[in-house]
Formats: C-alpha cells, structure tokens, sequence
C-alpha cells in the first residue's frame, strides 16, 4: 500500500542512528543523528517535519530546530496529526483533568513540557491567573492558539506570558514580560500549600512566582518539624519554614541573599498568623551557615535547597563540590539526633552522585547519617520516562545519630 501523501518536510535518521530508542518512547532526534542533506538544511527552525528511520518507516511528526543540538523534538507519534488548536485543546485538557483529580485547589503546575506532551511548555496556575513559559519556537509561533486553548480549558481570566528563560535564548526568542489576557496583578497572589500561604510575584519574582515542585517534600519536611527548631536556607519565599510553622514548628530561621524573596516569605507568614515564630536572615548561604556555626546555633531540623549547582554537565564537578560544601557546612547545626535534608534541582547530577556529595560532605563534618527519605518533584511535574531531565529534582533528608 502507497504511504498518504504528506505537504511536510521529512528528516531522515542515518544509519547508525538509534531509531529504537525512539520507537520506545524518547521523544527527541539529536541533530547529530539526521541526514542534513540540502533539503534538510532548508527547513526553518520550529517548522513541522516528519521523522522516519534510515529504511523510510515514519516514528512520527515533531518541530524541527537543526541547528540546536537537538534537531527535533516529536510532537505526535501519528506522522499525519494536524498540529492546530484541537490538538493542543486535547494535551491541556488531559493535563488539566490530571491536576484536578490531584489537588482540590486550583494550584499547581498545569503544563510541565515533555512531561503532558507539550515540549518547551511550562504553565503554573494560580488561582484565576495562568503564568505560561513558552521556551520553544514553535510556541512561539503559535502563541495565539496556545493562549487560546489554554483560557478555554481552564476559564481563568488572566494569562501571563513570562519569556525570559535561558531555554529561550538557547533558541534565539527574545524576552519578554506580558499579559496576554486579562491584567497583570498588580501585588503578589496568596498561594495556600500544605496549611501555609505562600505569596507568588508572578510579574517580577523568580521563574514563574513559586516553585510547586517542591510540595511534597515541604509536606515530609513538616511532618518533622512539631516542636523544632527549623532552618531554611535558600529559602526563596518561605518554601520549606512556612510549611514547617504551619504543622508546628517551634521557631524556624528562614535563610536567602535576595531581600524580595525573604519580605514575600514574611509576608506569607503573616497572612497565615506565623509571623511571631518566624525569622529570617538575608546574606550568602555557605557565609551565613558559618556565621551559625560560629555562633552555635543549633536546629532539630534543617533544610538546604540551593539553586543548580550542576546545570549541565560541563558544570558537573563544581556543583558536585559545591552541595558537598553545603554538606558539610550544615551538618554541624544539625542537633543530636536532628534531621538535615539536603536538595539538587540539577539536571546534570543525578540521584547517585547527589547523594554520594551529600554523604562525603556530612562525613567531613564528623557526622552519622542514615537516610530515611528520597523525595522528587510532585505528581504535578510529570516525569518523561525517557528524558531525566524531567526528573531534576531529589531531596534527601538524614537522621543525623545522636
């Protein structure tokens, strides 16, 4: 039987590339592994192409960026899908469905790329207000369909288009901040999360205003957290202390270099009635951790959730160095028979390198660990079963022996 006939452009693997690993669900072609011949090399970036292995059998439709390292990204496995808004009207509307059987409260991360479907789509929702990182061309391109489909599905009011990733300019997209619908809020939005209240800047704090990923290990963290004495270093808007106040903590010491970040988190103490037992403290992570020391602080329970140390692999050895100095600077906080939970949002280190710095820098300190919990980003933040890079986050927490 004759192959329909496709309008689109087709991009060949070469020989010796692994069309296994795609069939099996990797939803990438590295530019590396295409036939660029004349014709190849004359598709624009974002547009659609369909993929086919070195014998001409199609793996299906994606977006073609050949001159990144990655040279398609597939979109459907069915080489004649119509890419429009009743496509993307179906990925949201799965994704959407998904987060509602979830969570009884309308937030979370709504769009989490690869992970629903949508590469280089990020959505957080917030209450009424959807906050959309577009971090590919063919977005781009497509920006009225994607707002509208996402308005559509969800009946919120308002959508900001936060473009100022590094993803973006990876793919030469300029930055930009705007609202696509509805108006910019013009103060932070109350989050409730796990008993606390969390206030998102979603116009000028960090990434999209709050980082969701964190939610189920904020949630173990304050199950120890009754009765002790908490610190929070890199603790952006309150992450890890707010939650820990919520289920009672007796005091908790929130720690960041950024003030913005620290006046939301005392904010959001406030609006949930915990500011009385809620410090903060703005200055450099690794200085202030010596500061404590010096001064003998010392906290049942303390919580480290630095930045990626180890964002790709040519900064793989500095991170890993850089969370074993974290290691060992705050296990000797950490009261006998305390709890030191140690965080990684790096896509380079994985989970076993994470934890062989993590045990090298709590042996430096003369300490006794025994892991009791292995975290990762929530249900929200759905993990490709072929990308790792999906699966950046891990969380440890330590029984430090008495």
């Amino acid at each position: 039987m004759t192959e329909p006939f496709s309008p689109l452009p087709v991009l060949r693997l070469k020989p010796k590339a692994d069309a296994r690993a795609i069939r099996h669900g990797h939803p990438w072609a590295w530019a590396d592994d295409l036939v660029l011949d004349r014709r190849a090399r004359a598709i624009p970036a974002g547009a659609l192409a369909v993929l086919e292995d070195a014998e001409r059998q199609p793996l299906g439709l994606g977006v073609a960026t050949l001159e990144a390292k990655i040279g398609l990204r597939l979109l459907d496995r069915n080489r004649d899908a119509v890419i429009d808004g009743a496509w993307l009207t179906a990925r949201m509307e799965a994704a959407a469905h998904l987060r509602a059987r979830l969570y009884a409260q309308p937030f979370y991360r709504l769009i989490h790329a690869e992970g629903d479907g949508l590469p280089g789509l990020i959505v957080d929702r917030f209450g009424d207000t959807l906050v959309m990182q577009p971090n590919a061309i063919w977005l781009e391109e497509r920006e009225d369909a994607v707002a509208a489909a996402l308005l559509a599905v969800t009946g919120c009011g308002t959508l900001i288009k936060n473009a100022t990733s590094r993803a973006r300019l990876a793919e030469g997209l300029p930055e930009m901040m705007a609202a696509l619908a509805g108006s910019a809020p013009d103060a932070p939005i109350p989050v409730p999360m796990n008993g606390a209240i969390y206030m998102a800047d979603v116009m000028g704090g960090q990434k999209t205003g709050l980082f969701y990923d964190q939610r189920d290990n904020h949630a173990f963290a304050a199950r120890l957290a009754r009765g002790a004495r908490v610190l929070d270093v890199f603790s952006h808007v309150g992450g890890f202390a707010l939650a820990a106040l919520a289920a009672g903590a007796e005091r908790a010491l929130a720690v960041d270099a950024s003030g913005p970040a620290l006046a939301l988190a005392l904010a959001g103490a406030q609006a949930a009635g915990l500011h009385e037992r809620f410090d903060t403290r703005q200055g450099d992570a690794f200085a202030t951790l010596e500061a404590l020391a010096a001064e003998g602080a010392e906290f049942d329970l303390v919580i480290c959730d630095p930045p990626a140390f180890a964002p790709a692999k040519p900064a793989l050895e500095a991170g890993l160095r850089a969370y074993e100095r974290i290691a060992r600077l705050a296990a000797p906080l950490v009261a006998k028979g305390g709890v030191l939970m140690l965080c990684s949002c790096s896509h380079a280190a994985d989970l076993g390198k994470f934890r062989a710095a993590c045990l090298r820098g709590i042996g430096r300190a003369g300490r006794d660990p025994r892991l009791i919990h292995t975290g990762f980003a929530g249900p929200d933040h759905p993990q490709h079963p072929a990308l790792s890079e999906t699966g950046y986050l891990k969380a440890l927490a330590f029984h430090l022996m008495p």
